[in-house]
C-alpha cells in the first residue's frame, strides 16, 4: 500500500504508511487536523494513519502470517470448480487475484480513484464538476483545461489517479 499526505492542497509525504508515519512525526502538527488528508494511492480513498509509536515486537507464540479468514458466497458449481483446483479453493482465490492484480487497474478503475480524491479534497474548487465531466470522458485535456488554476499537487495527484500512463 502507498499513500500520499497532503496538507492545505499541497503533498507534504508520500510512501508506505510507515515510513509516511515517521516523516510526518518530523513535521509540526497542523492549526486544524482537516488541514491534513491521506489517500490511498490505489484507490483514491481518504485513510486514517495510526500516529502512535508501533507496539513492541512480540517475542512468543506463532508469527502472525498476515492471513484474514472472511466469508464468500458462491453457487455450489463455483465451489466445485475452486475444489478442482491445485491447492484447493482458498489456494485457487489467490492466484486469481494475484493475477488481477498483476493486470494492473482498469480504466475504469484509474477514474473511480481519482474521482475519490478529487470528491475529498477538490469538491469546492472551481470548475469541479466540468473536471469530473473530463475525467469520465477519459479527456485529459479537458481535465487540465478546467484544473489548470487548482493547486499543482491535487491537480496533478488527480491527474496521475486517472492517467497513470501519462502522468507528468
Amino acid at each position: 500500500m502507498s499513500v500520499t499526505v497532503f496538507c492545505k492542497g499541497a503533498i507534504v509525504a508520500q510512501g508506505n504508511p510507515e515510513e509516511v508515519v515517521a516523516g510526518l512525526a518530523a513535521l509540526p502538527a497542523p492549526e486544524r487536523s482537516s488541514d491534513m488528508l491521506v489517500f490511498d494511492d490505489d484507490t483514491g480513498k481518504q485513510v486514517d494513519l495510526d500516529m502512535r509509536a508501533p507496539p513492541a515486537p512480540r517475542t512468543r507464540g506463532r508469527p502472525s502470517l498476515g492471513v484474514r479468514a472472511r466469508e464468500v458466497t458462491l453457487l455450489p458449481r463455483h465451489w466445485d470448480w475452486l475444489n478442482l483446483q491445485r491447492g484447493g479453493a482458498s489456494a485457487a482465490l489467490r492466484r486469481l487475484v494475484d493475477g488481477a492484480l498483476a493486470r494492473g487497474r482498469s480504466e475504469e478503475e484509474c477514474r473511480d480513484a481519482a474521482y475519490r480524491f478529487l470528491s475529498a479534497i477538490a469538491g469546492d474548487l472551481p470548475h469541479f464538476e466540468d473536471a469530473i465531466r473530463e475525467l469520465y470522458a477519459g479527456n485529459c485535456v479537458g481535465y487540465d483545461h478546467f484544473t489548470h488554476d487548482w493547486p499543482a499537487d491535487i491537480h496533478a495527484h488527480g491527474r496521475k489517479l486517472a492517467w497513470p500512463e501519462n502522468a507528468a
